[in-house]
């Protein structure tokens, strides 16, 4: 007796959003049933990983992290292009943590010329993420999207905090905009639709949920996601029917057990090996609950979630 296997019907679909322009440009989301469910519904288009570039030095990377970027961490555009060249890169990521004003504190213009440069240099799309305060974030952001125009660059974090001046730069320039809310799906919802008042259209708009490692909440960040599909799949909530941006390198390799030494902890085993793993299975927990975009650091580890992205989807020879 053939064995009839229970399916799932799916009323929603997740909007298609192009990210970047040109021949390198890709296309993310599409998706009509929950993550990898092949045999239920279509994935035409499989989650791409983002390669973080620092747009200074970075002072806090374990050297696990530092070692495949020796000799680049000191220029953007030559970090860039080796994760282009070297690691296959098929989006890079522009941390501007020089901006942070609890930092160096860089001004709108340094940062604008160094997002530039950067943008000028490479094919492949460009996030450009900023520190995360609003009015920091709002001058350099909305002088990034002036500078960069014609760039089609992806701009975040967009928060409801400055949603209004950076939005209206980011649909000025025609820049996606990041929606970025923290681990909530209410807030999540209420921002897409304050975006969408402003006029930001559905195709220049993704949303960053907000995520965070294995061991530090990752099951809350995951627990929203799925919520997220849910709503957008099931329930036919328009307003929740969006690719998933994740910017999750940063948050596993600042934890604590990424950057003990083995001789101080040798229960936990090789630190390299350690924060690799940790990574990739970060971003695995984060695939099977909708992630579209990965924004990744190490790349031993974005090898291993590329064979598992490639063996879910079936190709694998």
């Amino acid at each position: 007796m053939a064995l009839d296997i229970p399916k799932v019907a799916y009323s929603g679909k997740i909007r298609e959003v192009k990210l970047g322009s040109g021949a390198r440009a890709v296309t993310v989301g599409g998706e009509t049933a929950y993550p990898f469910h092949l045999f239920e519904g279509a994935m035409p288009n499989l989650p791409v990983i983002a390669m973080e570039v620092y747009d200074a030095p970075p002072a806090e990377w374990p050297e696990a992290a530092l070692e495949p970027f020796a000799g680049v961490t000191d220029d953007p555009v030559a970090w860039a292009k080796k994760c282009i060249d070297d690691y296959g890169a098929e989006m890079i990521c522009l941390q501007l943590i020089s901006t942070d004003p609890n930092g160096l504190n860089r001004s709108a213009e340094e940062a604008a010329a160094v997002a530039k440069k950067v943008a000028d240099a490479i094919d492949v799309p460009l996030i450009v993420w900023g520190t995360a305060n609003h009015d920091k974030d709002t001058e350099v952001l909305r002088r990034v999207c002036e500078v960069c125009q014609g760039k089609s660059l992806i701009i975040g974090p967009v928060e409801e905090g400055d949603h209004k001046k950076i939005g209206a730069a980011a649909i000025g320039y025609r820049h996606t905009v990041t929606a970025s809310t923290p681990i909530d799906i209410n807030l999540a919802k209420q921002l897409n639709i304050l975006l969408g008042n402003l006029g930001v259209p559905d195709e220049l708009l993704v949303m960053d949920p907000t995520v965070s490692g294995i061991g530090y909440g990752i099951e809350y960040a995951y627990s929203v996601m799925e919520r997220i599909r849910m709503a957008a799949l099931t329930q036919q909530d328009e307003k929740l029917q969006l690719p998933l941006i994740c910017n999750l390198g940063k948050e596993v390799w600042k934890c604590k057990e990424v950057k003990i030494p083995e001789a101080d902890a040798p229960a936990l085993g090789d630190a390299r090996k350690r924060g690799i793993l940790l990574e990739a299975m970060s971003a695995t927990c984060l695939l099977m609950t909708g992630a579209d975009v990965l924004i990744m650091r190490h790349p031993e580890a974005i090898r291993l979630v590329r064979e598992t992205i490639a063996e879910l989807a079936g190709k694998t020879k």
